[in-house]
């Protein structure tokens, strides 16, 4: 590896020769960047003498303007645009350029005092003395605030630019290659001869459409009177000539003597009489328009507030409602935590209140696992059943009915007495045992019938029955079998009841 020293010599090549390449090449990369400069619009050489752009001197050329012709420039503070108009060939100034307004301070209306950062609003009248070029924001020049009107009104305040740098406090910050074009554009006019260039600057576009936006603004006085020289430009393409008499601006004014810009002005201006009709003309069909507009838009005004207050009204019924159903959930909770019951109802299903009543022959407990269980009655009723059917019941009381009546002295065999059965359980009512009856035909043998005694109700696993042996008669029925030596029943005359006499008066009294 080689190292280079500054006396080191290459064959071939002398010292002469070296400083010629190294300095080929370094204008080579001069040229280079001030092409490239020139692109983007810094151009070369000190940037208050930079000419103004390829793009820009074609547009001049093709809007039949030249370089050297006067300029004017207007402001619109709302759209953010910094106008830059060329006087053509036929006397009429034309848009050339429009640009974006980088930063701008304040609020839609003038300057009025010191400190107020606010940018001016007004016309201004821009001499070569007013331009900047060692500004310390690139380029400026100054507005010229205040002026005659300004000062007339005892607004004050100093050092109001239109500069570089996009940083503003009080002024209209362009950005750097856009304030050198339009330095460069003025500077030119001024070299073309012209003396002072016009500087117009407006909240906005003084139309019907934007002032009915702005119709109740407590500067819409002032800017009425800004919009005569508003149209007059717009109307003439000309630049309109501005006066100041009784502290107001006056335009196109011609006076046989000068005017006085805090005494009131005298009652014939010398204006154009055309042209003072046909500003009237203009300015009464925008107030028209803007009272319709304005009219309209505080409709919609009133209908979004109204809606917003709606809204709002109706967010708020929300929250009242939920904060409403949380407070009611905790006294829920409270009263639950107080109350079981309460607990149950706000956590679980209601209590069944069928929970634990009969149907048929089950219990359905809480639980819902059905229990069977013995008739709430007791087995007194099953025995009580058991020795004594209904059916056997009605027969004996209409054989013993129709006996009476008749004089039947038939013997009638006594009932057997029940036999008790044992039961498994010793406090359990046993049943009676039912007696044999003959059966219907002879010699048919009947086994005898041991009932079944039912299981308690308050016994889970079912009764043990004991087999019990058959009941001996104690006495023959007729046509009954019985074991042998049984001695025959004897006969029972039927003694009426008190149940029969009563049936047997009531039967008499049909007759």
């Amino acid at each position: 590896m080689t190292s280079f020293r500054p006396n080191q010599t290459f064959p071939g090549i002398s010292m002469t020769g070296r400083l010629a390449r190294l300095a080929g090449a370094l204008g080579l990369v001069a040229l280079l960047a001030a092409c490239q400069a020139d692109e983007i619009g810094y151009g070369y050489g000190p940037k208050d003498q930079r000419p103004v752009s390829a793009k820009t001197l074609e547009l001049i050329k093709k809007l039949n303007m030249k370089l050297s012709s006067p300029v004017l420039m207007r402001i619109f503070k709302e759209e953010n645009k910094f106008e830059v108009w060329k006087m053509t060939a036929s006397g009429r100034y034309e848009l050339l350029k429009s640009y974006d307004i980088c930063r701008w301070s304040g609020d839609l209306g003038p300057k009025v005092r010191e400190g107020d950062r606010q940018a001016p609003e007004g016309f201004y009248s821009i001499s070569p003395g007013l331009m900047n070029p060692k500004s310390d924001w690139y380029l400026a020049f100054n507005t010229g605030f205040p002026n005659a009107y300004d000062r007339a009104n005892g607004r004050t305040g100093s050092a109001l630019m239109v500069h570089g740098s996009c940083s503003s406090r009080g002024c209209y910050a362009m950005t750097d290659p856009q304030i050198q074009e339009i330095y460069a554009l003025a500077r030119e006019a001024f070299r073309g001869g012209q003396k002072t260039f016009q500087l117009q600057a407006f909240p906005f576009r003084l139309n019907g459409k934007n002032m009915a936006k702005h119709w109740n603004d407590p500067n819409m006085p002032f800017w009425k009177m800004l919009k005569e020289g508003y149209d007059t430009f717009e109307m003439t393409r000309k630049e309109p000539k501005v006066d100041v008499c009784g502290r107001k601006y006056v335009f196109n004014a011609n006076p046989s003597q000068p005017l006085d810009t805090v005494a009131a002005c005298p009652a014939d201006l010398g204006q154009p009489k055309e042209l003072v009709a046909s500003l009237q003309t203009r300015a009464k069909a925008d107030y028209a328009e803007a009272e319709v507009l304005f009219a309209k838009l505080e409709e919609d005004r009133k209908a979004e507030e109204d809606k917003r207050i709606q809204l709002a009204l109706a967010a708020e019924k929300r929250k009242a409602d939920a904060e409403k159903a949380r407070a009611d959930a905790e006294a829920a909770r409270i009263e639950a935590e107080r109350n079981p019951s309460a607990l149950a109802r706000l956590f679980g299903a209601e209590p069944n209140p069928d929970a634990g009543i009969t149907v048929g022959p089950v219990i359905v407990p809480p639980t819902g696992a059905p229990m069977p269980i013995a008739d709430p009655r007791g087995p007194r009723i099953h025995a009580v059943a058991m020795t004594e059917p209904v059916e056997q019941e009605r027969a004996g009381a209409i054989s013993r009915l129709f006996s009476f009546v008749t004089g039947d002295k038939s013997e009638t065999a006594p009932t057997a007495p029940a036999t008790p059965v044992a039961a498994a359980d010793p406090g359990a009512l046993a049943a009676p045992t039912p007696p044999v009856v003959a059966p219907s035909k002879p010699n048919a043998p009947t086994a005898p019938i041991v009932p079944v005694p039912p299981r308690p109700a308050n016994v889970d696993q079912p009764t043990a029955i004991v087999p019990q042996p058959a009941a001996q008669p104690v006495c023959a029925m007729p046509g009954a079998i019985v074991p042998a030596g049984t001695p025959p029943c004897p006969a029972v005359a039927a003694t009426p009841t008190e149940q029969d006499k009563n049936i047997l008066d009531r039967i008499g009294n049909w007759f």
